[in-house]
Order: C-alpha cells, then structure tokens, then sequence
C-alpha cells in the first residue's frame, strides 16, 4: 500500500508540475460532461495556475513520491475562477464578515481519482478560511466536480453558461456552503 501523500503549501518552483496537473485533470476528468472545443477552451482561457493563491501561501498540494497528484486553495480576492490567463479577474479583497471565502482551482490527477484528496484539501482550505474569519465558502464547480462538492455540503445556485473569447460557452454551477 503506498504512503498517503504529503499536503503542504505550494511554490512557485511548482507551477510547471501543477501545469500538467491541471492539463491533465481537465482533459481527462472532464471528458464526457464536456466538448472537446470546451475543454480546448477551457484550458486556453479558464484553468491554468493562479500565480496570486501561490503568493497569498493559500495554494496547497498533496505530493506523493515526489510529484503532485492533486492542488487546490482558498482566496481572499474577488476572483471566483480562473487562472493567471482569465481576464475576468476582480482583486479586491473580501470582508469576512460579509463576504464568502472563495474556494478555488481544485485539480485531482486523473490517475489519483476518487481517493479523497480533493476532500483533504477542502477540509485544509476550510480551516484556513475559518480562521482568517470567513464564515462560508464559494466557489464555481466544473460539472465533473459538482457531484463532490454537493456531498461535501455545497448547495448549487443556478448554473451559468460563461463565454469564452473564442465563442465557445462553458458551463459552470456556482455553490456556497456555510463553515463553522
């Protein structure tokens, strides 16, 4: 049985890995719930690594044997989604007292699926959140990852169809859960 893998706060040295990483996770975890245009698309516009939860130290990872097999992180800014390339950022930071905080950029390896890690994370980004004052999390799932968040107590709102600059619409839920 192999070790459970490490969590810990990610770097910048890692950015070429949770690259692939989220290449990886995208194309292959949201095959079936997406097109291959959207995906495309997806990964030129949308998903990508977010530099600002690397700086923030709100980024983690769960390294096992060296290589990442999974990322995910909370954030204090506007921004709901999306990587460096989305332009569709908003910087601002949030009040704790009347704003959610937001749970962002959750990529499992493909190969690593379905072991609890994106619940791991979630249970790390939570915490944090919780102790920096926050009271609830947002976030905008994949349709993929909604199946995970809603048994993790998120409640989805209505979905939306976001426009990417190629034409191509990705559809996406957002969801918000209460922490104690």
């Amino acid at each position: 049985m192999a070790a459970a893998p490490q969590c810990r706060v990610a770097r910048y040295s890692d950015v070429a890995a949770l690259t692939a990483l989220i290449d990886a996770s995208v194309r292959r975890l949201a095959a079936g719930y997406y097109t291959d245009a959207q995906i495309a698309s997806s990964l030129a516009y949308v998903f990508g690594v977010d530099s600002s939860l690397i700086h923030d130290r709100s980024y983690f990872v769960l390294e096992q044997h060296g290589e990442i097999v999974a990322g995910g992180g909370w954030s204090d800014h506007q921004t709901l989604f999306g990587g460096d390339q989305f332009h569709n950022r908003g910087e601002g930071r949030l009040n704790p007292t009347t704003s959610p905080a937001r749970i962002r950029a959750f990529y499992v390896h493909p190969d690593h699926a379905r072991r609890g890690y994106a619940k791991r994370l979630l249970r790390v980004c939570s915490a944090a959140a919780r102790r920096a004052g926050f009271t609830s999390l947002s976030l905008m799932s994949t349709l993929p990852g909604e199946p995970l968040y809603r048994a993790l107590g998120f409640v989805p709102d209505v979905g939306v169809d976001y426009p990417m600059p190629d034409g191509t619409t990705l559809p996406l839920i957002p969801m918000t859960k209460g922490i104690a």
